[in-house]
């Protein structure tokens, strides 16, 4: 599954970009090493230690300054790689290839649902820190399956449909962008007292540019919903319904669709950094299983790979 910008299936070579990199994800999962998004996030903790103040404009200044030049830098390599005669959708690959978390996702939430079968709850409650920042030491096998699939459904929006969709749009640039956008969000975004104000501008960004990726994640695992034995029917309802009560006007959408589409309950109590929060139910089935975030891998990998078609055909098309 190499990478090329020639024509693949007959389609023009904007478009096999976007399915080269994602085929090279699924090959391949992340770069082991070197990997950029791990490079950019320590430069990011960098730069927060030396402007930081407790202010939305500071805020605002670094997530500005840590979006516009990695894009910028994005938008060189592309003229760069077209000056020397490569073709510029071999740069977008590669940025889709990087981007992309869909295998790594799915490898890690299998490890969680392996270990919770096997009753080895204390290795699932440290295998989960490879989902997210929840905190797991009281977590019993279901809630360590419930937090799995939820990380499973929000980044199946954040982490593969989102980067397909902007390197749809804007190329290079808007995978990177998109990219420095929710790993800010991930590192500044959250509601601690230090991040209250600094991190503002590092959510709404995020809010504004995942929106359109959580309607089409929504919207695809509604179609893909039979695949696991689901009714798109009911995922659409559930998503519908309940995709608004979550806090996050994004991450609530690919949740219900999931929890309908799984014919499972999402949401409840949860907890980061010492804070309880108590998040909306989402869906009105059983307690997630084991089998159900097996279950859930394959309908992420359904709706990547929906994703992928149908944003290659949308930017072949421009």
């Amino acid at each position: 599954m190499g990478m090329t910008t020639t024509r693949f299936a007959g389609m023009p070579s904007a478009g096999a970009a976007l399915l080269s990199g994602y085929a090279a994800d699924m090959a391949l999962g992340d770069p082991r090493r070197w990997h950029p998004v791990a490079g950019f996030g320590r430069a990011a903790i960098a730069l927060e230690r030396m402007a930081y103040a407790p202010s939305r404009l500071r805020g605002a200044v670094v997530v500005a300054m840590l979006v516009a030049i990695p894009a910028l830098v994005a938008e060189l390599l592309a003229r760069a790689a077209s000056r020397r005669g490569l073709p510029r959708e071999l740069v977008l690959a590669t940025f889709i290839w990087v981007a992309l978390g869909g295998r790594s996702l799915r490898r890690e939430a299998l490890n969680v649902s392996d270990l919770v079968a096997g009753g080895d709850l204390d290795q699932a409650r440290i295998a989960l820190r490879a989902l997210c920042g929840r905190d797991a030491a009281k977590l019993d096998g279901g809630a360590l399956c419930r937090a799995a699939l939820e990380s499973v459904a929000e980044n199946t929006s954040d982490a593969v449909v989102g980067a397909l969709l902007w390197g749809s749009v804007a190329g290079p640039v808007g995978v990177v962008a998109y990219r420095t956008a929710n790993t800010l969000d991930a590192m500044f975004g959250h509601r601690s007292e230090r991040y209250l104000e600094f991190g503002w501008a590092a959510a709404r960004l995020d809010d504004v540019m995942s929106w359109p990726a959580a309607r089409m994640t929504a919207a695809l695992t509604c179609m893909a919903a039979p695949l696991v034995g689901g009714s798109p029917l009911t995922a659409a309802a559930t998503a519908h319904r309940d995709g608004g009560a979550h806090p996050s006007p994004n991450s609530g959408r690919a949740e219900a669709a999931f929890a309908g589409a799984l014919g499972v309950t999402l949401g409840g109590p949860l907890a980061y950094n010492g804070s309880t929060e108590a998040r909306p139910r989402l869906g009105d089935g059983k307690a997630p299983t084991v089998e159900d975030v097996r279950r859930a891998t394959r309908l992420s990998l359904a709706v990547g790979i929906a994703a992928a078609v149908l944003c290659a055909i949308a930017r072949s098309a421009r």
